[in-house]
């Protein structure tokens, strides 16, 4: 993931999933954190329900497919 695209997933998490940064400074604060593994991070801290992860996940697969 670029640097341009993880910043667009931070600010989704911020502003769509209501985030407060704290959470997100602890998630990635985790020593495994890559940027595919911080949406379980964030599931595993309970900071993120299942269907909020899911939702994650959808906007994950939709943000990140190879443009045509």
């Amino acid at each position: 993931m670029t640097k341009q695209k993880f910043s667009r997933f931070l600010r989704f998490l911020r502003k769509e999933m209501a985030l407060p940064k704290a959470d997100l400074r602890l998630a990635l604060r985790h020593p495994e954190r890559t940027y595919d593994t911080l949406p379980m991070i964030l599931w595993q801290y309970g900071l993120v329900t299942l269907s909020q992860l899911d939702q994650i996940f959808d906007w994950l697969e939709r943000s990140l497919r190879p443009e045509v």
